[in-house]
């Protein structure tokens, strides 16, 4: 289990350089959500992956979907998105 600031040095060793806003955004939607960092670093991939690039309010209304429908892991998260149909990825 990676924290979120593991998962962003990740992204940064795999090409993705986040802009200090989008870091900002990410603690921002961690703090406003109490989000665990597993439903974050989710959030994080999902919307790097459906957006090709890092959009904060698509990234705080994807955590808001988690948290309202009481997704605490990756596999709930991804299996509601699948089942929603919310994201063709």
């Amino acid at each position: 289990m990676r924290t979120v600031e593991d998962y962003l040095h990740y992204l940064k060793g795999k090409g993705f350089q986040l802009q200090e806003d989008a870091i900002g955004f990410i603690f921002f939607g961690k703090h406003y959500t109490n989000a665990s960092d597993e439903i974050i670093n989710t959030a994080i991939e999902l919307t790097l992956k459906a957006q090709k690039t890092f959009d904060g309010s698509f990234y705080v209304s994807l955590l808001e979907t988690f948290i309202a429908n009481q997704i605490k892991t990756r596999s709930g998260a991804l299996k509601f998105i699948k089942e929603k149909e919310l994201l063709a990825i």
